[in-house]
């Protein structure tokens, strides 16, 4: 859908909206990327993720973003939703995860300006330097645990 079907309500606040791949190889590991050059968390290790694009669906998102950053293809189909976060950080935002085990290529940093580093973590063993909210997403993909709140200072959940 592009921006001219639709009429965009500036009537209400937005949060950021982002979408996460929980790349999972057949050993279980997980595919986290060590951020670099965007000045939020350059250092850590996140999951590849990206944010929704006005007029374009988080799967799309996935889509575009991995191939963009790991050059790699996604099959939609193969893209199974893993929860929810509204999560507190450097604003609110609304982060959709995806777990997502087949693609076609080899990961490979394809854009070494936003990403110095890929590794594959087994999700019970993330090293020190993941973001906080990673082991939260796994943990509450693990428990089937649809929806959460994150980094507030109280939480209903």
């Amino acid at each position: 859908m592009s921006g001219d079907q639709y009429t965009f309500d500036t009537r209400h606040d937005r949060y950021p909206v982002a979408a996460h791949a929980i790349l999972t190889d057949p050993a279980g590991r997980v595919l986290l990327a060590r951020r670099a050059g965007s000045g939020y968390a350059d250092g850590q290790l996140a999951f590849p993720a990206g944010h929704v694009d006005l007029g374009e669906t988080p799967i799309d998102c996935l889509v575009r973003e991995i191939r963009e950053e790991l050059g790699i293809e996604l099959d939609p189909a193969s893209i199974t939703p893993a929860g929810t976060m509204f999560r507190l950080s450097q604003e609110p935002r609304v982060d959709l995860f995806f777990t997502i085990r087949a693609w076609d290529g080899m990961p490979r940093i394809c854009e070494p300006h936003k990403c110095a580093e890929l590794v594959w973590v087994t999700p019970d063993e993330l090293p020190g330097d993941a973001l906080d909210f990673v082991g939260r997403a796994l943990a509450n993909r693990s428990a089937g645990r649809p929806y959460d709140e994150f980094g507030w200072a109280t939480t209903s959940v």
